[in-house]
């Protein structure tokens, strides 16, 4: 089929992130370059290297969930829930379909971490009785989309993308292609991840991937000559995607269209990426070759930028493949990792929201703190404030381990 007969559109938005609970907040600190980065309060840190992360704040799952239900799934589930119900109300999208053509594409990188410690450590302290009876369904990375669905009655495929750091992207680009193909007419889609907790840390600092500073201001740094790993965070961010046509005709607001989608695979190595970066260019390729971009319209990409060494040159390479030099010259590019920390498998999702919401008010949010520029990240930006720009095709990367690749094309929508 056609990918063009089927158009699909946003009409719904939900965030939950370290720097604001709701999409509202999340621009406004986005935009005005306040980070979410602070010591760690979920643990102890004292024999631990890395001892900073992006926490979510001052979140109660019970404005979204009944008590029982918070006691009976893991954190990275109450993140997806809050998301999804903020996206769904502001869509209006509920009782307007048949229940099975409604799906949910929800993603996340590691799934029920903390709900994994706090049950194993009850087999090895008090034996295999102790474990709850809930511990495998509060765990397994699927559970998020299933209680979304079971929610809002949502019939059609429900299942997650579990892609490392590229689950929230593919969660909404595999999405997108369930509407245009046919096989729903809208989808509730994104990730979440709650992963702030000690075998999460030690496995990633460990293995070298997050910055080690003591300093919040100097912790995450993408696209900096001074940069030593990501700083980890955490959260959920939720779209609800509807075919063009049937949104327009119940007069739902359009936030914006997604107009392309890429996803390959490095087939390289489990962690880092093509030292010539070709994986994550074909992503891009394929997403603007999706979206029609003729070679004469204003760019923004919301960089995957992680702020570790290897990713940050090689994502800058990438750019300047899948867009030719001079037109990855004038785009502007920022990482809002900066502000919110690597969320893993919620990063695509939030991202693409700030993509959607900078082609909307036209300012491209900043890459803070990018005071040392490296001389291998030669490309525009954003350093430090945000700017006014009037952007016609915004494009969120998101790569992860295993050689994934995901990049979104998004366009402003309209009535």
């Amino acid at each position: 089929m056609d990918t063009r007969i089927r158009r699909v559109v946003v009409t719904g938005m939900g965030a939950v992130t370290p720097v604001g609970n709701s999409v509202e907040a999340l621009w406004s600190s986005l935009i005005s370059g306040v980070h979410g980065i602070a010591p760690i309060t979920r643990f102890d840190t004292e024999n631990y290297k890395a001892k900073l992360a992006a926490e979510v704040k001052d979140f109660d799952p019970r404005a979204y969930m009944e008590k029982s239900e918070v006691l009976r799934s893991d954190p990275c589930a109450h993140y997806a829930m809050a998301a999804a119900c903020q996206a769904v109300e502001e869509s209006g999208v509920t009782g307007t379909l048949p229940p099975e053509r409604i799906g949910v594409y929800f993603g996340t990188g590691i799934g029920g971490i903390h709900t994994f410690e706090t049950e194993y450590a009850k087999l090895m302290e008090r034996g295999p009785r102790r474990v709850s009876p809930l511990f495998i369904p509060m765990m397994i990375s699927n559970m998020a989309s299933g209680m979304i669905a079971i929610r809002f009655n949502c019939q059609g495929a429900a299942m997650p993308a579990v892609t490392a750091c590229a689950s929230g992207s593919n969660a909404i680009g595999e999405a997108v292609r369930a509407i245009r193909h046919g096989y729903a007419d809208a989808m509730i889609a994104g990730g979440a991840e709650a992963a702030v907790c000690p075998s999460a840390v030690a496995g990633f600092v460990n293995m070298q991937a997050l910055s080690v500073s003591d300093d919040p201001d100097a912790a995450s740094l993408p696209f900096d000559r001074r940069r030593a790993g990501f700083v980890i965070g955490e959260g959920a961010g939720a779209l609800v995607l509807e075919e063009y046509a049937h949104a327009k005709a119940r007069g739902a607001k359009i936030y914006a269209e997604v107009c392309g989608y890429g996803s390959t695979c490095d087939a390289h190595h489990i962690t880092a990426p093509l030292p010539d970066a070709r994986g994550g260019a074909q992503a891009m390729k394929n997403a603007i070759e999706e979206a029609g971009y003729d070679g004469s319209e204003c760019i923004y990409v919301n960089a995957h930028g992680t702020g570790t060494p290897l990713n940050d040159s090689a994502e800058t390479l990438a750019v300047k493949t899948a867009l030719g030099e001079e037109d990855a010259r004038r785009a502007y590019i920022s990482s809002t990792k900066s502000m919110t920390g690597h969320m893993l498998g919620a990063a695509g999702a939030v991202e693409a929201i700030a993509c959607i919401l900078a082609l909307n008010e036209g300012v491209v949010p900043p890459t803070i703190h990018l005071n040392e520029p490296d001389p291998a990240c030669d490309l525009n930006y954003v350093p430090n404030r945000a700017i006014q720009a009037q952007i016609d095709l915004a494009l969120s990367n998101s790569l992860g381990f295993g050689g994934h690749n995901a990049c979104l094309a998004f366009r402003r929508g309209s009535r």
